[in-house]
């Protein structure tokens, strides 16, 4: 006994000479990561998983190393002032954002916690950064600002397809910052191709129906929807009331002609929203969001839906058809 004391002893004289801690370490606490976007749940799960996979390949464990506050306006953008204080009294670490409805409600919430927008649009005449190289304050991340001549192409595809028409039906929200920007590059590139466009606001999900209605009315010869999260969160019934109406439609997003709209012609949504990740690591790991630049979108996408076409009685050109970078049925 006297031994095994003596040897004890001599043990803890040597691990203090080396300055060893004898405490036990504590792991890490997760660090908290907030998410807040116009859609529903259920609308945004895939672009959710897209963000929370991204950072579980960055070696970012939901539990263990993060925990995500998810909030989500089921499509109201007057749940988001709410949703926003809300998170914000959970004090995250960094807070992911959808479009500039989002990310203005987070601002008026919070001053100095780090903003990561995924979608936003026109961020330095919205007020949200100084400049894309050098955003300086709290926010950083993402824009989807086309070129007029981004969105012209949309437009240019959806002719080749529909070459009678004349007419065409401009969805619109002017509410979000930004919005101004979108509707001048469409109708530079309308009047470029020779379009007259009726426009129809879109200042809330359930006014869908009625913008249709008014649009089948004008007897406008197709319909194309401006990037807006009102119209993104509800493309399921944009595309629906499209073909019930007959109005061949161009989109900027995807999303929409995998739905079942026409063409589109844009950026990806999915990609930002994996890129956004890329932004939460940085900042996490301790770099200072005004000084990370913004990234705008370099790589656009053109994909057409030949089920939408039939349905239509439409025939989309072989040379279209060649320079789709997808097709959908």
């Amino acid at each position: 006994m006297v031994a095994a004391t003596g040897w004890r002893a001599l043990l803890a004289v040597v691990i203090a000479a080396a300055g060893v801690d004898t405490t036990l370490a504590q792991p890490p606490k997760p660090r908290r990561v907030g998410y807040i976007v116009v859609a529903s749940e259920a609308e945004q799960v895939r672009l959710t998983r897209t963000f929370e996979d991204a950072m579980r390949e960055l070696g970012y464990v939901e539990g263990r190393d993060v925990v995500y506050e998810r909030r989500f306006a089921d499509g109201k953008p007057e749940n988001l002032p709410a949703l926003a204080a809300e998170l914000v009294e959970l004090k995250p670490d960094v807070i992911v954002s959808g479009a500039n409805p989002v990310v203005d409600a987070l601002r008026r919430a919070t001053t100095t916690i780090p903003i990561v927008m995924s979608t936003s649009r026109d961020a330095v005449r919205a007020g949200y950064v100084e400049s894309y190289a050098r955003p300086g304050g709290h926010v950083t991340g993402l824009v989807t600002d086309p070129s007029p001549e981004a969105i012209g192409k949309g437009l240019e595809a959806f002719r080749e397809i529909v070459p009678r028409a004349r007419r065409v039906g401009l969805l619109w929200n002017p509410a979000p910052s930004g919005a101004a920007t979108y509707r001048a590059a469409a109708e530079a590139a309308a009047s470029r191709s020779g379009i007259t466009l009726h426009v129809v606001e879109l200042r809330s999900r359930d006014a869908l129906e009625q913008a249709f209605a008014e649009m089948a009315r004008e007897r406008v010869d197709g319909v194309w929807v401006l990037p807006d999260p009102l119209a993104y969160t509800g493309r399921a019934t944009v595309v629906r009331l499209a073909r019930q109406y007959r109005l061949p439609s161009v989109f900027w997003q995807r999303e929409f002609v995998d739905a079942g709209g026409l063409v589109s012609y844009g950026s990806s949504v999915e990609a930002n929203f994996r890129r956004a990740a890329a932004y939460v690591d940085r900042i996490l790991k301790g770099a200072r969001p005004g000084d990370l630049p913004i990234e705008q979108p370099s790589r656009f996408e053109l994909v057409v839906n030949t089920g939408a076409a039939e349905a239509l009685g439409l025939a989309i050109p072989a040379s279209l058809m060649l320079r789709a970078d997808d097709v959908v049925r």
